[in-house]
């Protein structure tokens, strides 16, 4: 039997232990609920997530971070559509926004809102752009309840309201010009002719009239009544149709037709014609292409830029940078908002070592023939005149060149559009007096001793039908100066291999050979042999007066020949005055003893009534020089075509040197001494 107070006892204890679980339980569920609740948003953490946004540039999550208001305003699309717009418009850069949280709880206004100051600074096509503005928050939401950017158009910039419009104006800079070493100009800012009708003009038969225009012009008649057409044409205004340079010949054939009037435009302007064409090059409007290129380097889709020649190389210090004006359109007002300003820089005028008389001489004895000429200061290394032939009018090329012309110059067998310059040729014995010089550095070759040679021709055993020919067989044995006089090809193939191929190959270096040519105007490097190899055997024969793989540009084979005028160093070409300083490419690469053998010699190939130069010999004058005729065949046992070439220079003076290439020449070098002597008599006349 359980007595009443075991009974009372054991009741209260059930009715703890049910209490006491109630109150864990409980305890349990607060604590739960209080982890599951999230903090009250802040206003300031949501405008920080803004600011990132807009620093990363993601618009679209800009958007989804406005207001129900805002977003009524504008669509997801035109919001991120027109930031991006302005943006690449102005040619944002650097945009920086920054925004500082306040240290206390922000409290709202009675209309719910809460405001942000913050720093909005940006490089733009104009310049730096920098404001302060305020970003303005308020809560939406009933169950995601949460702060939202009330936005208006002037988060973009300050002064900006519903309508309104962010528009850059550019200013074009004025382009450098081109100047040869007295100031005359090369390629200058100077005029052209705007050809267009007047419509008054036309005459009674009008249509007649403007086709008699259009066959003329080699444009479509639609086209120019699309101009007619424009609704600002009126019966004396005056209608653009083409532009042309000064001298161009379009010119005196559409003056005389009825509607025809001209005016004069500012043009690029190439004073010297085809004379420098392919040096200083010309200038075109940019295509869509290349200004995506060079986006962000002062381009603008009305620039110009250069194609080719100096106008290209010399680009970055030509084209100076563009004025522009940011500003915002106002809907509502005429005046603008100007954001930023810049005034345009001008490019640099750059006077070049180029003597504009010595230019135009070496393209009047090249004219008619395809070919290249270099005219240098063998004691400087100032280039002084550059050609390639035949050429083209870079004036052409400025103002539209048409489609007829360019045909004629693209189907051109002679390949008018290639620098010929600029290329590399076999250097026939114009090359000798270098292995000379090399002989005579390394001991192999005794300028004085007498080599007894026979005949015409001659080859090693083992040469199978492969022999070494020369022009003429003096009838004695030969010295170097004879060598070089008579330019005895058998003479410098037996020097050849007296040097070895491995010192041949390492003493061509010393005269720049297989290295970049340290030069403006970016020029093919020389070459020794076929991947810089030691030559052997017959090819270093060949190599010995110039033939075989040796490859050796016409401006490189000009400055070569100055370690014989300055007593033993090797110059480099320069072509801007302001480099004309110390201009060694290598010094010392022969011994002033070796200089002055050659140069002698090189003087009596001109002087001797035998020298294969006399024929460029002038009264009065001391010249010494290397003729060579590179032969350009496939068998040795045929005749191939020739390329006739010349180097002379004034060995009195020592301060002009002129080197001509004429390619299929009838008569090798003897078609080119005409003109080098012409070059020499006509110095210093204009």
């Amino acid at each position: 039997m359980i007595k009443a107070h075991d009974c009372t006892s054991l009741i209260g204890g059930i009715l703890m232990k049910h209490m006491i679980y109630t109150l864990l339980v409980a305890l349990f569920l607060m604590g739960l609920l209080t982890g599951c609740t999230e903090e009250e948003p802040q206003p300031d953490d949501r405008f920080a997530a803004y600011v990132k946004s807009w620093n990363d540039k993601n618009f679209g999550k800009m958007y989804d971070l406005l207001s129900n208001e805002s977003k009524g305003e504008i669509s997801k699309e035109e919001f991120v559509e027109r930031y991006q717009n302005i943006y690449e418009g102005i040619e944002a850069n650097n945009v920086n926004i920054q925004f500082t949280p306040p240290e206390e709880d922000v409290v709202p206004n009675k209309s719910g809102q809460v405001f942000f100051p913050y720093d909005v600074s940006m490089d733009t096509i104009a310049g730096k752009i920098t404001y302060t503005h305020t970003g303005i928050l308020i809560k939406e939401g009933k169950e995601d309840e949460n702060w939202y950017l009330s936005w208006d158009p002037s988060m973009i910039f300050p002064k900006m309201r519903d309508g309104d419009l962010v528009r850059v104006k550019t200013t074009l800079p004025r382009r450098g010009e081109l100047l040869d070493r007295d100031g005359k100009g090369l390629a200058i800012n100077g005029e052209a002719i705007s050809i267009g009708i007047e419509p008054r003009r036309l005459g009674e038969n009008k249509e007649e009239a403007k086709g008699k225009i259009a066959t003329v012009m080699e444009v479509e008649k639609a086209f120019i009544d699309k101009q007619l057409e424009q609704s600002w044409v009126g019966e004396e205004t005056f209608v653009p149709l083409k532009t042309y340079s000064k001298n161009s010949e379009m010119i005196e054939k559409l003056m005389p037709l009825d509607g025809i009037v001209q005016r004069k435009v500012p043009a690029r302007e190439y004073p010297l014609n085809i004379a420098a064409a392919h040096l200083t090059g010309y200038i075109k409007n940019i295509t869509a292409e290349q200004l995506e290129e060079l986006k962000g380097k002062g381009y603008t889709a009305s620039s110009q830029i250069g194609q080719r020649g100096l106008e290209q190389v010399f680009e970055n210090e030509l084209k100076g940078e563009p004025g522009a004006i940011v500003f915002i359109k106002h809907k509502d007002k005429e005046e603008n908002t100007v954001l930023a300003s810049k005034e345009p820089r001008a490019g640099k005028d750059i006077r070049l070592t180029i003597d504009a008389s010595v230019q135009k001489s070496l393209y009047e004895q090249l004219k008619d023939d395809a070919g290249t000429g270099v005219a240098i200061n063998p004691q400087t290394g100032e280039v002084l005149g550059m050609v390639s032939t035949p050429g083209f009018d870079p004036n052409d090329f400025v103002l539209g060149i048409s489609t007829s012309k360019y045909e004629e110059l693209q189907n051109n067998p002679n390949k008018p559009m290639v620098t010929r310059f600029k290329q590399t040729y076999a250097p026939g014995s114009t090359f000798k007096p270098i292995t000379a010089a090399i002989g005579l550095k390394n001991g192999t070759l005794d300028p004085n001793e007498k080599m007894a040679l026979k005949g015409e021709t001659w080859k090693e055993e083992g040469w199978g039908n492969y022999s070494v020919r020369r022009v003429t067989d003096p009838g004695k044995p030969v010295d170097l100066k004879d060598a070089l006089v008579y330019s005895d090809n058998i003479y410098f193939a037996k020097e050849a291999l007296k040097i070895g191929g491995d010192t041949f190959l390492k003493e061509a270096k010393q005269f720049g050979i297989g290295e970049k040519i340290p030069f403006s105007y970016p020029l093919n490097p020389s070459q020794l042999s076929n991947d810089q190899v030691a030559p052997e055997g017959v090819l270093l024969a060949d190599t010995g007066y110039g033939q075989g793989e040796v490859l050796m540009n016409p401006v490189h084979l000009a400055v070569s020949y100055t370690p014989f005028i300055t007593n033993g160093n090797l110059l480099k070409p320069v072509l801007k005055m302001e480099d004309s300083g110390e201009n060694v490419w290598k010094k010392g690469i022969i011994s002033s003893e070796t200089a002055s053998i050659i140069n002698k010699d090189l003087i009596q190939v001109v002087e001797d009534p035998n020298g294969t130069a006399n024929d460029a010999r002038v009264e009065g004058m001391q010249l010494a020089g290397k003729t060579g005729t590179a032969e350009l065949k496939q068998k040795n046992t045929e005749d191939g075509k020739e390329n006739g070439l010349a180097v002379a220079y004034d060995a009195q003076q020592k301060d002009f040197l002129v080197l001509l290439l004429v390619e299929n020449a009838n008569k090798g070098s003897h078609d080119v001494l005409p003109k080098v002597k012409t070059i020499f008599e006509n110095r210093g006349k204009e």
